[in-house]
């Protein structure tokens, strides 16, 4: 299975949504990136500290320059501007979320690119800390601690 297809089939998981979610706006992790890590370690691919670090880069980059930028104008669509008509604004809130939706797959098509081809034996677990740790020292592996029975038990 392609990143993306896993990104959007877990996202489907019942709790998965909020636990993102959380870890994106209240713990500071990227979830793609996050993504990323978890479905390396599914299919057998360790990822390393120095790939970790590059991946991290990439995904800190396109993080605070594109998609949280789209993911705040798609929220802050969210509510009545008035006297902006409420069917201009929904419009253009699909279409913004149709950019975010563009930018999080291209991240995850390139840190697919990135992932390493050698086999490895980190379980998902040890996987997510490594990856939450190179995101943002210290790691805080309790947060995504309720999304763990789902991704190792995710079918790939």
């Amino acid at each position: 299975m392609r990143l993306w297809d896993f990104a959007v089939a877990i996202h489907g998981e019942p709790g998965v949504d909020a636990g993102l979610i959380d870890l994106q706006d209240n713990h500071g992790q990227c979830v793609s990136y996050l993504l990323w890590a978890v479905w390396a370690a599914r299919h057998g691919r360790t990822v390393g500290e120095a790939e970790l670090a590059l991946a991290a880069g990439l995904a800190r980059d396109w993080e605070a320059e594109v998609a949280a930028p789209l993911r705040a104008a798609r929220r802050n669509l969210k509510r009545p501007w008035p006297p902006m008509a409420d069917t201009k604004r929904e419009a253009l809130r699909t279409r913004v979320k149709a950019s975010e939706l563009a930018a999080e797959r291209t991240l995850l098509e390139a840190l697919e690119a990135l992932t390493p081809r050698r086999r490895g034996a980190a379980s998902v677990a040890e996987q997510l800390g490594a990856a939450m740790a190179a995101w943002s020292p210290p790691a805080q592996i309790a947060a995504a601690a309720s999304l763990l029975p789902i991704f190792e038990r995710f079918a790939i």
